[in-house]
C-alpha cells in the first residue's frame, strides 16, 4: 500500500485563523482593539476588518490545483492537500511541498501559511495546530513519532472532541490522548456510543481514514470577532454572535443575495474550534432570521463555562434574492422589522456601518 502524505494548510487572511500562542502573546495576527474589547485581523497588510475574501480564497485553492488536484477546499481560510503523488512530479519529500506552497502563495498574493504535514488529515491538522504561525511540521509516520506526539496531548486537543464530550472524558480520568488510547474500546463506546466511541478510539491511536475529497470552495461569505481575551462571559458571547449576523445580514442585503445555511465556528483558549452548521427555514438575508438560528447554533454548543477566543459566522449557499421565496404571514411585527432594516440599511449606506444598532451592541 501506498503510504499517503497529506498537508493541512492555513491561510493568514487575518479572519479567523489566531494560530498557536507565541512569545508575543495569543495571537500575532490580532488588529486593534474595538470600543467592545474585541480585536479583528487584517488581509495581510491590509486594514483589519475587511472579513471574508471569498475571490482571494478561491485564488489560493487553485493555486493548490496546481500543485496537486486532491486539494479539499476547507473555507474560510484552509485546505487539504493528499501530495502522495505529487511528491513524485516535484522529486521531493512532504517538507519540501510544503514550502513551494508557502513560496508560491507568498510571492503571487502575498499570503504567508502555516502547514502541518503527516499521514493522515487529522494528524496534518493537528500538526498545523501546533506549528508557529508561518512555520511547517512534519509528523513522520513511524508510530513511535506519532505516540510521542499524541499521547501527551489533552484529549481536547484530539479532533473530533468538542468541550462537552473532552468534559465527559475528563470526568472519568482520561486528561490525554494516551489515556484514551489506553481505554479499551467498549469503555468508550458505553461513555460515548457505539459510533463515536469507535471513532475516537481509532483517532486517539493516530488513525483516519477520510479521503481528501476535491471540491471547489462554495459560495459563501463570513464574518468574525476574536476577543482582546479569553472571554467566559455568555452575554458577550451573544453579543458577538448577534454582531456576526448584524455584518453578514447588512452585507448580503447590500449585494442583494440570500443564503441557505449558516455556519458558527467558535475557537478556544487552547486553539481548538467547534463548527455547528444548520439550514435556515427558507433563504434569506433578513437580520432577524438570521439571528434566531445563529442563536440556535450557539445554544446547542452549550458554551455557559468555555474560555472562547473568537466566534466566525458563514452564510453559505448564497443566491440571488429574486429567486428566494418568503412564507406568507399574518404577524404584522415581521412585516414592520423588514421596514425598519430596511430603513437602517439605508441610513447605513449614508452614514457608515455604526449608524443604525441594535440596542445591545450600541451600549457596547
Amino acid at each position: 500500500m501506498t503510504e499517503r502524505h497529506v498537508l493541512h494548510i492555513h491561510f493568514h487572511l487575518g479572519y479567523g485563523y489566531a494560530g498557536p500562542a507565541g512569545p508575543a502573546g495569543p495571537s500575532a495576527y490580532a488588529g486593534p482593539a474595538g470600543p467592545d474589547g474585541s480585536v479583528s485581523g487584517g488581509h495581510g497588510s491590509a486594514p483589519a476588518g475587511h472579513g471574508y475574501d471569498a475571490e482571494l480564497y478561491e485564488r489560493l485553492i487553485e493555486l493548490l490545483h496546481g500543485i496537486t488536484p486532491r486539494t479539499q477546499a476547507l473555507p474560510p481560510d484552509a485546505a487539504d492537500c493528499d501530495v502522495t503523488g505529487a511528491l513524485r512530479y516535484f522529486h521531493s519529500d512532504p517538507q519540501g511541498v510544503a514550502q513551494l506552497v508557502r513560496m508560491r502563495a507568498l510571492a503571487l498574493y502575498g499570503v504567508d501559511t502555516t502547514i502541518g504535514s503527516a499521514g493522515n488529515r487529522m494528524l496534518a491538522a493537528m500538526a498545523a495546530d501546533a506549528t508557529a504561525p508561518g512555520g511547517v511540521t512534519h509528523l513522520g509516520p513511524e508510530p513511535e513519532a506519532i505516540a510521542a506526539f499524541l499521547f501527551p496531548r489533552p484529549v481536547g486537543a484530539l479532533h473530533g472532541v468538542g468541550p462537552a464530550m473532552a468534559s465527559l472524558l475528563v470526568r472519568h480520568g482520561l486528561y490525554t490522548v494516551g489515556s484514551v488510547a489506553g481505554t479499551p474500546l467498549g469503555t468508550l463506546q458505553r461513555l460515548l456510543g457505539g459510533v463515536q466511541g469507535r471513532r475516537i478510539h481509532e483517532r486517539a491511536r493516530g488513525l483516519d481514514e477520510r479521503p481528501v475529497t476535491p471540491r471547489a470552495p462554495t459560495r459563501s461569505c463570513a464574518a468574525d470577532q476574536v476577543f482582546a481575551r479569553d472571554e467566559l462571559d455568555p452575554d458577550r458571547h451573544r453579543r458577538a454572535v448577534l454582531g456576526l449576523t448584524e455584518q453578514l445580514g447588512a452585507r448580503l442585503r447590500s449585494e442583494h443575495r440570500i443564503a441557505r445555511r449558516l455556519t458558527l465556528t467558535v475557537r478556544y483558549a487552547d486553539r481548538t474550534t467547534t463548527v455547528r452548521t444548520r439550514t435556515l427555514p427558507e433563504p434569506t438575508a433578513h437580520g432577524f432570521a438570521l439571528a434566531r438560528v445563529a442563536y440556535g447554533l450557539y445554544e446547542s454548543l452549550g458554551l455557559q463555562r468555555a474560555r472562547v477566543r473568537g466566534f466566525a459566522l458563514r452564510a453559505e449557499e448564497l443566491q440571488p434574492e429574486e429567486y428566494g421565496t418568503t412564507q406568507l404571514t399574518f404577524d404584522p411585527a415581521d412585516d414592520r422589522a423588514r421596514r425598519i432594516e430596511s430603513s437602517a440599511d439605508r441610513a447605513r449606506a449614508r452614514f457608515g456601518a455604526g449608524a443604525v444598532l441594535p440596542a445591545s451592541l450600541a451600549g457596547g
